[in-house]
Formats: structure tokens, C-alpha cells, sequence
């Protein structure tokens, strides 16, 4: 069984949908075609890249990912068969196959463009030839080079961590580049503050569950990413906080806990 992902700028009712799925019914109609991710805004490759990194391994080997975020190809661009821990990424050669892997990749096909219109034609008759197990070296040339973008780490300066916001999920939670190893290494035994846009939202702790505190209060914990994550129990952080992609997250060390914990 073949499985192949999209990921999309697309929302649910955009027709794009429709014809991608319809072509890949076509060409390869025994495929369980599966929907990653949609609505990823319009561009915005970061964005794409972290949901693709954080979910393409929980499918099994041989799964083919189609990539449609900024995949409109520009002059002297290039679309390229990525393979990389057993999966195929399908997708522009925009920096995204780098924001997606840690490691390079096993081999790196440019896909040749025999007569295909778009590249939601090339897309999904590139997958459907290596899902009826074609070898991806026929179907391009082979290159050593992608484009290179580095994503945006978290900064440490003595006892200061400065990180920020990179993903807000649908529950309005604010997910950090501030790793559980990184926290860790400075905060250890360190009491600390963490700071959320403005000096005007703190807390003090790291919570296990939403639920360890009241309904209504701030929540910081690390999640199954083990990503630092911040929310309101009960309610949308996002929403109440005016909380964007791009904003500050700080954590300082503290002599000692002298201010209550709190929103305000």
C-alpha cells in the first residue's frame, strides 16, 4: 500500500484539492492519499517545513510527500525528488527539503518536465511513477545541491534564553523554538521567569499537563515535541494575548521567587 501526503497552502474548500486528488485517482488509484496539513499560509515555507518535519516519520517508509507550499516554479527554479529516511519529498527547490531535514539527503533528482502544465501535473505524475516502482534516477538528473535556509534557533546569553513564537496550533497554544534541551542546560537548578511578548505576562514554573493549573491561567509546559508550549487553560492564548507567529519569548534567571505568579 502506497501512501501519499499533501501539504498545502490550500484551505479545505479550495478546488485545487479536487483536481490533485482527482489526478492522483487516475494515474495512481490505489493510493490512500492523505491530507498532513492545509491552510498552511500562503508562502510561508518555515511554517510548512515545521509541520513536514514534525510529521512525515510518524508514516511508514515508501510514503510520498507532495509539497505544495511556494511551489509555483520561478524562472531557472527547479522541482527535485528529495529522498531522505525512506520517504520521497516532492516539492521546489525553495529551501524547504532543508528546513524539513537534519541530515543530507539520500539522493536528489531534478525532475524533468516532459510536456506537464503545472506542477500539480509534474507532482503527481512524479508519485505515481515512483509508486509503480519506478527508480527516481530515471526520472531526472541527479544532483548533489539544494538551497540552503537555516531556521530560526533559539539565542542563549548567560542566563537569558530569547526565543520565539514559530507555530500557533487551533487551539490558540503558542509553540516555541525553545527546546526542552536547551531549557535544560541554562535552567536546570536556576530559578527562572519566563516572559510571553511583554514583561506584563510571566510565570514562574513548568506545568506537566494544561490541566496542573486553574482554568483560566497561563500554562507553560513542554510538549510531545518536547517544544517549550504556552497557553491558557480553558482558553486561546492566541486570541486574548494577540499572539503572532514571530513574537518574543524570554526566560530569565531569578535570584528569588519575590513576585506571585500571574497574568497580571
Amino acid at each position: 500500500m502506497i501512501f501519499i501526503t499533501l501539504t498545502t497552502e490550500w484551505h479545505e474548500d479550495d478546488f485545487f484539492n479536487g483536481i490533485t486528488r482527482g489526478k492522483i485517482a487516475s494515474l495512481c488509484p490505489d493510493a490512500v492519499v492523505v491530507t498532513n496539513a492545509s491552510s498552511i499560509p500562503p508562502f510561508n515555507i518555515m511554517l510548512g517545513a515545521f509541520v513536514i518535519r514534525n510529521t512525515f516519520h510518524h508514516f511508514p517508509e515508501g510514503t510520498i510527500h507532495l509539497l505544495f507550499i511556494n511551489s509555483e516554479q520561478p524562472k531557472g527554479g527547479r522541482f527535485l525528488i528529495v529522498k531522505s529516511y525512506g520517504h520521497y519529498f516532492i516539492g521546489a527547490d525553495n529551501g524547504i527539503f532543508s528546513l524539513i531535514l537534519n541530515s543530507p539527503p539520500e539522493i536528489i533528482i531534478e525532475i524533468k518536465n516532459d510536456g506537464c502544465s503545472d506542477e500539480i501535473d509534474l507532482f503527481v505524475k512524479t508519485a505515481a511513477e515512483i509508486a509503480s516502482g519506478k527508480n527516481i534516477a530515471s526520472l531526472g538528473e541527479k544532483t548533489d545541491s539544494i538551497i540552503e535556509k537555516v531556521p530560526l534557533r533559539a539565542t542563549i546569553d548567560k542566563n537569558v534564553i530569547i526565543g520565539s513564537i514559530i507555530f500557533i496550533d487551533s487551539y490558540g497554544n503558542a509553540i516555541t523554538n525553545i527546546t526542552r534541551e536547551v531549557f535544560g542546560r541554562v535552567f536546570e537548578k536556576t530559578p527562572f521567569r519566563i516572559y510571553i511578548k511583554s514583561n506584563k505576562y510571566y510565570t514562574e514554573k513548568i506545568s506537566n499537563r494544561y490541566t496542573d493549573e486553574s482554568v483560566g491561567e497561563l500554562v507553560t509546559l513542554f510538549n510531545q515535541l518536547d517544544l517549550l508550549e504556552i497557553s491558557i487553560n480553558g482558553d486561546n492564548l492566541s486570541r486574548l494575548f494577540n499572539i503572532e507567529n514571530g513574537d518574543v519569548v524570554r526566560i530569565e534567571g531569578t535570584v528569588a521567587k519575590n513576585i506571585n505568579e500571574g497574568l497580571f
